[in-house]
């Protein structure tokens, strides 16, 4: 995709990458620190979402469209999981 401007886009789509590491990272400290259920909840749902947009720069690099099925089959699964933790959160189970 990105191979005929002479690795510029590559260079953009890792810094792209990079970034987004670096977010899972600091959201993991939310993950873990707290200090409520529904923070971590949330915390965790970023994650996924950005794990998600993770999958589909590198799909774009990559230029596989097998990765963007994994991307979407992983982004349903998160939203079914978080709707689970959200009715457990308030009590529904």
């Amino acid at each position: 995709m990105g191979k005929e401007v002479g690795g510029l886009s590559i260079t953009i789509f890792s810094w792209t990458v990079g970034i987004y590491a670096v977010l899972i990272v600091l959201i993991f400290g939310r993950l873990i620190a707290g200090p409520t259920i529904p923070d971590r909840a949330v915390a965790l749902d970023t994650m996924n979402s950005l794990v998600v947009a993770i999958m589909i720069v590198l799909a774009a690099v990559y230029d596989s469209v097998v990765m963007e099925d994994i991307a979407v089959v992983y982004a349903g699964l998160s939203f079914v999981s978080t709707m689970f933790i959200a009715r457990y959160i308030e009590g529904g189970m």
